[in-house]
Order: C-alpha cells, then structure tokens, then sequence
C-alpha cells in the first residue's frame, strides 16, 4: 500500500540548526530529528514512505521570495513542494503564478505568520488562490506552547470557507489542534480536507469515529507534522484502526493523490 505523508517541514542547511532551537524552545518539544531533506528521506525510508509534501513557512513578508527559491530548487521526486506564502506579502500575484508553475500547494501557519485567518483585510488573496485553483495546508486550532487566543480556529476557518466556497482548504489537525470537538462541530462534513497530524493518535476513540462518520474518510489524509512527529506511529495506528483498506488506502495516499492531480 502507498504511504503519501501529507505534512513535513524541513529547512534549508544553513539555517536548520537555528530553526530547530527557536521551535523547540517556543512549543517546548524535541525534534525526532534535525529537519534537512536528507534527513527527511531517511525517515521516508525507514517508515515505508514513498512521497512527501514539504513545506517552510515564511513567518515574515520579506521571507517568501527567498523560502520559495530554495523550495522551487530542490531537485526530489519523492518531494511534494507545497510553496511559502505570507498574506502580507506585497508581490503575491506574480508569486502564486510562480507558485502555480512550480509547486502543488501553499502553506499558511497563520500563528507563527501573526495574522487572523479570517481577517477579511486579507480576503484578496483567498480570492486569488480561489480562483488560481492553488491547494492551501492551513495549521488548524491553538500552539503547543498557547490555547487561547488561537489565529486559525474552527470557527475562523469556517468563516473563510463560507465565504470562498471553491477554496481548496487541508485543515491540518483534524480542523483545529486541541479544538477537535469543535472542529467536529463546525466543520465536519464541509467543503474541507482534514489531515491527521498531530490528532487521531491523541483523539479519544469515539471522537475519531465521529470525525470519520460525519466527515467521510475520503476526506481525510494521513500527514505526521515531520520533524514535530514520528510518522511511523501513525501509519501504525491508521493500519490498526477497524475499516477496510480500501479506507486506509484512501487516508494514507489515495485522497491526497485526487486533491492534487498525481
């Protein structure tokens, strides 16, 4: 069975060991590992892993030409590039083209990033990648280090996808990271993918079979948060769970191939 893993992050060489020390120090976790590509196909390998959606988020505006120059150049097969973006970022037409041509997806982290994902001030470029057709992976719910406040809440995601019916939108987190009975409240069986990471593992039992009842499992990818997770793990527990697979087929490959045309 393909394994796709829908939710990693690396960084380039030169900055990696000070963006590993800034993120462990801010969400008070340890890395399974220093995020460089290398590194992140080595856990491929060893968790049964054939391709995987990268991502590098550009907390601030002036970030996001230079992010998505080393991202574009990463010459990898099994590399999925899903492109920087900020909404703050004055060039974003010309970059979602280049974005278009040259990656699968855009990646919003809308806490590291400081803006409120339903900020109707920032709603021209939900119509811009609406239109260009672009796949957004948006973190859903609160930080490991904060839970109020959170800048990408069910409710807020939910405005957002009222309002750009044809956006298409992966909640990562189950649709809001410790905001899942929420998230099963408000977005459940919307026009939204949910990925995995960093949830079904932690979700009590009956909550997931919620999520999976209301929801439908063709709308839900498997994807580990890599460096923050050991993917192994949950391939583990989505191989364990009671459905047939077909279903698990779908979660670990099958529906991330369908939102993105591979």
């Amino acid at each position: 069975m393909e394994i796709i893993d829908s939710h990693c992050h690396i960084w380039p060489e030169k900055v990696v060991d000070k963006a590993k020390s800034y993120l462990e120090n801010l969400l008070g976790i340890k890395m399974i590992t220093l995020p460089t590509a290398s590194n992140l196909l080595k856990h491929m390998n060893e968790s049964g892993i054939s391709k995987s959606v990268v991502s590098s988020v550009a907390s601030r505006p002036d970030q996001v030409l230079s992010i998505n120059n080393w991202l574009f150049s990463l010459q990898q097969e099994r590399f999925i590039v899903f492109a920087s973006m900020h909404p703050f970022f004055k060039g974003f037409r010309k970059e979602l083209k280049r974005i278009q041509d040259n990656a699968y997806g855009i990646k919003f982290q809308p806490e590291f990033q400081n803006f409120y994902f339903d900020d109707e001030l920032i709603f021209y470029i939900y119509e811009e990648i609406e239109k260009l057709q672009i796949p957004l992976l948006v973190h859903c719910g609160v930080q490991l280090n904060s839970r109020k406040n959170s800048k990408s809440s069910p409710d807020r995601i939910l405005k957002v996808l009222n309002k750009f019916s044809s956006l298409k939108i992966i909640g990562a987190h189950m649709g809001g990271f410790l905001m899942w009975e929420e998230s099963l409240r408000l977005l459940a069986g919307k026009n939204i993918y949910f990925d995995t990471s960093d949830s079904v593992r932690f979700m009590k039992r009956d909550l997931l079979d919620e999520f999976f009842y209301k929801h439908g499992l063709e709308k839900i990818i498997f994807g580990s948060d890599f460096p923050l997770a050991d993917s192994k793990k949950d391939i583990e527990f989505i191989n364990s769970l009671n459905i047939i697979d077909e279903d698990k087929e779908k979660i670990l490959s099958g529906n991330i191939k369908k939102i993105l045309n591979i």
